[in-house]
């Protein structure tokens, strides 16, 4: 009895003990000291988001964010980090500092004596300073501050903490914080986990490296944008050899992969991107995991890179990345040995050819990207063994060949393709049976440029689940599956089946809340405009057959919109006024249609339309004055409608206006001075065909931008102003400042425009910006060509025909080297053709008819080409090639001479000075050759002094090729 009872008390005794120490736990009480530190240090902080609300009471055990000792109740761990914020997002989200404790750090945390663990990171605290007190929490094992907008220098009793850890100091937020020196760190050799990304290390001292390596129980070590140079990364010797994770991505790495890296055996990641480390890189990196080289300057084949893994018994490597590294060749068989990789990324690089069938080994493989390559060969069926497959990533290279079945039967967990080519030629064949159903379900695809159609085959309709759809110039040319297109329109964020030929009409209204960018550019759909997402920015429908007039409410129901393109289409009516109610629009264009009616008087909102183009249409009426308010407006373009009245002077006020293009109206009055005064920025400047008068004014000449001016086919009259020559974008050349400004804006407008050119008309859109011009023609103008227009270098296109100019053709006329099409036709012009003329090797259309021009025309090589006889045509004076007309002194047919045809005798003169030319030829031949070896026959002392010249000339020529 007496061993039972002996055993049973030993049975209950541990459980009994427990018991008591729960109990004794429970009693336990916040300590009043601490309890006091703890509501001093809230009194100094700013909690807009109530996250310390329950920091009242006795129990501050109990208070969130607080953990205290089981057994002695004293304060041992403070965690108030953001919940709501993450590292990524830290200058997104948030960013006014709503969920973020802020505010002044109180002293009185040196209260709590066995405080171990404090974490403030991702809050918010405005730069001040990382208080130096925190030097004296002597327990701290774990401080993290990361992210929390402290600034100024780091305080170097961060280094009396000996005990500690864990220290993230990661500055990555909107103030910046700094390190003169880092010998602090010596004293943290309980260091194994350091974080300094993003803390300014560029005024350190340069022992910055060996200060670190004093940290030999170091595990992760994280010094990512932090502008160390690359003078700072020698080491010659490795402690921290126990090191499992290095990131020293994005600083200034101008030096070769630094060697000591290769002597950390037990690294498992490593990250170097965004340096600029060269070849060679050391092996072996047996062990790695995880290896992001991306953003450096290699210049190797990836076969020269794969010899780091050499001598590995196993492969490890789970992540490669190396966007970015300027590598090139074709890729290696030797790839398909890495056979645990899971992501796999080569895009931007100088690769070619074809993928190596060995991809076929990475069955652990979840995302393939080979895009912004010149790979320019075949895909191989063995990426079909890809079982594991996720993303693929193919586009921007110049693939060809056929996607087959076999490509992508089993790659059944595929959630997105990108496949497109750089060129549209469409080398790249989707070869599938129309009735084909895949074995994924695909939430994004993306291909451009490669053959899909014709038919919209069923495995594209089985795709049901899509968010991100691009379908662009895939040689689709069938009618739209209605049922498909809802069901994917109504989730979606992205649509684009752009430049195809579908047809059909589309659902009018559809009810989809996610989708931002529609583009159904180039097609074949009809019916009305359909409007479906309240929160789309971009609506893109221009080139289709869209009819009908725009919804009166399109304002109402797509009030997101930064961009609406309805160009190219059937549309008719007027311009609803509730256009105007998309306060965010930026680009409008209507070009094409079949509007009429007038211009709304709205225009007052859209203070941040870039662009408008409303040309080619039936829009009557005056320009409205509301227009004036478009102070952010870059293109204005409402040519070919029949607007009325005076171009208003509320425009001066548009003094970011670019292109403005008013030509094809009926608009009077005199062309606006102020045009030269406030609109500095003009770029394009088309006023032609209107019914202006008065002179040209001469304050255009301050328009130092403009490259094309066209001010033809109206009734102004008067002289070219003399000033012409400070045109400096024509005199100096111009860059594409439109494009540059668009690009800063996030703008995708291109601007179309027609000009006169060559002498037909020409539209240009992304490309006018090169176009340099100027077009006077169909005006009144008098008076002389001014001798200064020969200084504008830059002009490829002149005319001022059809107008009274009288005088000479300017001699230098010849110094414009870019021209290419110069009319002078239908003036009264009078004297010689200027010899410098047939200097101007690129003139592809010439017109110097109905003058009164004479003498010789001059001959060139360029002049020669242009053989239209036409081109003089009414010029009584003129003579020469190509008229018929011969110059005195020419030498002229006898009348026993039999009648010859112009193009017989140029033949016989041809003729005549070819034998002269090959007789020349030997003459000169003969007298060089024993001019020259004569002497050298007859004297011998000439002969060695010749011989020896050679033999020193081929030895110094020997020693500079060494």
């Amino acid at each position: 009895m007496g061993v039972r009872l002996n055993l049973l008390f030993k049975l209950i005794s541990p459980l009994v003990v427990c018991l008591l120490f729960l109990c004794s736990a429970d009693a336990l009480q916040c300590i009043e000291t601490e309890r006091e530190a703890l509501i001093a240090f809230k009194q100094g902080l700013t909690d807009p988001s109530k996250r310390l609300s329950s920091w009242v009471g006795e129990e501050c055990c109990n208070w969130a964010g607080i953990i205290c000792d089981n057994r002695t109740a004293h304060v041992t761990s403070i965690n108030l980090s953001n919940p709501l914020r993450s590292r990524d997002t830290v200058f997104i989200e948030d960013f006014d500092g709503k969920s973020c404790l802020g505010g002044n750090i109180s002293s009185s945390l040196l209260q709590l004596e066995f405080l171990n663990y404090l974490d403030l990171s991702l809050n918010y605290f405005r730069g001040i300073p990382i208080p130096p007190f925190f030097g004296m929490l002597k327990n701290l094992r774990y401080l993290n501050l990361a992210s929390a907008s402290f600034a100024g220098e780091i305080p170097p009793q961060l280094g009396n903490l000996t005990r500690l850890q864990y220290l993230d100091l990661n500055a990555y937020s909107d103030v910046q914080l700094t390190a003169k020196s880092l010998h602090w760190l010596s004293g943290l050799s309980s260091l194994d986990y350091l974080n300094l990304g993003s803390v300014m290390l560029y005024n350190t001292s340069r022992d910055w490296l060996q200060t670190i390596n004093k940290l030999p129980s170091l595990l992760e070590l994280h010094l990512p944008g932090c502008d160390i140079e690359d003078s700072d990364l020698d080491l010659a010797l490795v402690n921290f050899t126990s090191l499992r994770i290095l990131n020293m991505s994005t600083n200034f790495f101008r030096t070769s992969f630094p060697t000591w890296v290769a002597n950390l055996t037990s690294l498992e990641i490593l990250d170097l991107s965004l340096n600029e480390l060269t070849a060679p890189i050391p092996g072996s990196f047996c062990n790695l995991q995880i290896l992001d080289l991306s953003g450096n300057e290699f210049n190797i084949t990836l076969h020269e890179f794969l010899g780091a893994f050499n001598g590995c018994p196993t492969n490890r490597l789970v992540s490669l990345d190396l966007r970015f590294t300027k590598m090139g060749g074709e890729l290696p068989q030797e790839l398909g040995l890495l056979t645990n990789l899971q992501k796999l990324d080569l895009s931007a690089n100088f690769f070619w050819g074809s993928i190596p069938t060995s991809i076929g080994n990475l069955l652990s493989l979840k995302t393939l990207d080979l895009s912004e390559n010149e790979m320019n060969g075949t895909i191989p069926e063995s990426l079909g063994q890809l079982f594991e497959l996720v993303e693929l990533n193919l586009e921007l290279n110049k693939w060809s060949g056929t996607l087959t079945e076999t490509h992508l039967k089993n790659l059944t967990r595929l959630e997105s393709i990108k496949l497109e080519n750089t060129d549209s030629t469409l080398s790249l064949v989707f070869n599938v049976t129309y009735d084909w159903f895949p074995p994924f379900m695909l939430k994004s695809v993306h291909i451009e440029n490669c053959m899909v159609g014709p038919a919209f085959a069923a495995w594209l309709q089985s795709q049901d689940l899509l968010t991100f759809v691009v379908l662009k110039n895939t040689g689709i040319s069938d009618m739209i599956p209605t049922e498909w297109f809802a069901t994917v329109a109504s989730q979606a964020t992205y649509l684009d089946l752009s430049e195809n030929q579908i047809r059909g009409e589309l659902p009018h209204h559809l009810v989809s809340p996610n989708l931002t960018l529609i583009d159904l550019s180039s097609n074949r759909f009809e019916g009305p405009v359909p409007v479906w997402s309240t929160n789309a920015n971009l609506l893109d429908l221009r080139d289709n057959l869209f009819s009908g007039s725009i919804p009166e409410n399109l304002g109402e129901l797509m009030p997101s919109l930064l961009e609406l393109d309805l160009s190219g289409n059937l549309l008719n009516g007027s311009i609803p006024t509730s256009i105007c109610q998309m306060m965010n629009l930026s680009v409008l264009s209507l070009r094409g249609n079949r509007f009429s009616g007038q211009l709304p008087d709205c225009w007052n909102n859209l203070q941040k339309l870039w662009a408008l183009d409303a040309s080619n249409n039936n829009i009557s009426g005056e320009i409205p004055e509301s227009m004036g308010n478009l102070r952010s407006i870059h293109a204005l373009l409402l040519s070919n409608n029949d607007l009325q009245g005076e171009i208003p002077t509320v425009l001066r006020t548009c003094s970011a206006l670019m292109i403005l293009d008013l030509g094809g109206n009926r608009l009077s009055g005199n062309v606006p001075a102020w045009m030269g005064e406030s609109l500095s920025s003009l770029l394009i400047l088309l006023l032609g065909s209107n019914f202006l008068t008065g002179n040209i004014p001469p304050e255009l000449c301050s328009l130092a931008y403009i490259h094309f001016l066209d001010l033809s086919h109206n009734n102004i009259s008067g002289n070219i102003p003399s000033c012409i020559n400070e045109l400096q974008a024509l005199a100096n050349g111009s860059y594409d400042i439109f494009h540059d400004v668009q690009r800063r804006f996030g703008i995708s407008y291109d601007g179309h425009v027609v000009v006169r050119t060559k002498g037909r008309e020409l539209e240009y859109s992304r490309t006018v910006v090169f176009v340099n011009g100027m077009d006077l023609s169909g005006n009144h103008l008098s008076g002389e060509i001014p001798d200064k227009i020969s200084t504008l270098y830059f002009l490829g296109i002149l005319n001022l025909s059809r107008n009274d100019l009288s005088g000479s053709i300017p001699k230098h006329i010849g110094n414009i080297r870019w021209l290419e099409t110069l009319d002078l036709s239908h003036n009264h012009l009078s004297g010689p053709i200027p010899q410098s003329l047939s200097s101007l090797t690129s003139l592809a259309h010439l017109n110097l008819s109905y003058n009164n021009l004479t003498g010789r025309i001059p001959s060139g090589s360029q002049l020669q080409t242009l053989k239209d006889s036409s081109i003089y045509m009414v010029n009584p004076l003129l003579c020469g090639v190509p008229l018929l007309t011969k110059c005195p002194g020419d030498r002229t047919s006898t009348s026993s001479k039999p009648t010859v045809s112009v193009e017989e005798e140029k033949e016989e003169v041809d003729s005549h000075d070819k034998l002269w030319f090959y007789v020349s030829v030997i003459v000169g031949f003969v007298v060089g050759f024993w001019g020259f070896c004569g002497p050298l026959l007859v004297k011998s002392s000439w002969r060695y002094a010749y011989f020896k010249f050679l033999d020193n000339t081929n030895q110094r020529i020997s020693v500079m090729i060494s």
